[in-house]
Parts: C-alpha cells; structure tokens; sequence
C-alpha cells in the first residue's frame, strides 16, 4: 500500500524529516484501508460531490493545492527573506493531509459515489484531525487540518495555514462559478 500512496502523492517526498513524511504516509494508508475508495479511485472521483458535472479529479485537485502552496511559500520567502518564518515540512505535510478525512466523508451505493452517514455528521477537518493524530502527527499539521476550512475562519491560523487555506481555494473555488 505504501508503494501506491507514494504513487498518487509523489509530493511525499518533498518532507524531508524521515520521521514525519512516514507518519504522512500511514495517515493515507490508514485512510485508503479504511474508506470504500481505493487509491486509484482517487485519481477517478470529482474532487467535491458540491460541484455538478466536476471533472477534476481528487487528486488533481489535491496534488494542485500542495503544488500551490509550496509555490507561494518559496515566493514568500524569496521576496520577504528572514521577515516570514515558514516550516516547509510542516506546510508540505499538512497541505497533503487537509483532506485525508474526506475518504470517511465517502460511500458508494450502486456503483454511486454518495457523502457517508459519518460525512454527514463529521466534516472532513475533525475527521482528519482524528486520522493525523492517530499517528502522532506534530500539532502544527493538526492545526493546518482542523482549519483549512471554513471551521478556521474565526479562528488564527499559523502562517503555514494561511497559505495552505488560500491555495486549497484557489484550486476550488473557480469550479463553483
């Protein structure tokens, strides 16, 4: 399994802690093993069931927000220097996972892909908080996880946060137009 999730998120490699890019890698083992949806149904599924006749994939959506996130982070700091401190392996590890809980938020009834009783109850932030915590994620990712979305709005969010927020919408928000 590990083999595959390296497979959908080539971007993994870009933690350089050892320790914390494995602890990325289970979470989405973890994840895939339990949700109805197999790695490479990631690749196939719209990436929100919110946006009628989407046909941008999971991943595509995903790999783009992390793609963007670490763009902005490494503009930041070519452009603000020493002024902004930004943990890029925190970024890069919290930017996979915003939406690792999202495999819970999914179900399937007659080859249909539908929001789960437990995506109906619990959004994917709280659910992924509960993933990334299982294994022993640092609470700077759990941070970036549990506010990413709109649950983060009234609250601070770490720098790390703020441009994982903006990049997740930037590579959502032009689908809802």
């Amino acid at each position: 399994m590990k083999e595959k999730v390296l497979k959908i998120w080539p971007e993994i490699n870009w933690i350089k802690n050892s320790e914390l890019r494995e602890k990325v890698i289970n979470c989405w083992i973890y994840a895939i093993e339990n949700s109805v949806l197999s790695a490479d149904d990631l690749e196939e599924i719209p990436f929100s069931l919110l946006i009628k006749n989407c046909n941008v994939s999971f991943m595509t959506h995903k790999r783009t927000a992390v793609q963007l996130s670490v763009d902005i982070a490494k503009k930041m700091k070519e452009n603000f220097g020493d002024e902004i401190k930004i943990d890029f392996d925190i970024l890069i590890a919290g930017a996979i996972l915003i939406d690792v809980g999202k495999l819970i938020e999914y179900d399937k009834v007659d080859g249909k892909l539908i929001t789960s009783k437990t995506g109906k109850l619990l959004r994917h932030p709280f659910s992924g908080v509960a993933i990334a915590d299982r294994f022993s994620l640092p609470p700077e990712v759990l941070h970036m996880i549990a506010y990413h979305a709109k649950e983060g709005d009234s609250e601070k969010r770490s720098v790390e946060a703020i441009i994982v927020h903006h990049a997740d919408f930037v590579s959502f928000e032009p689908f809802r137009i």
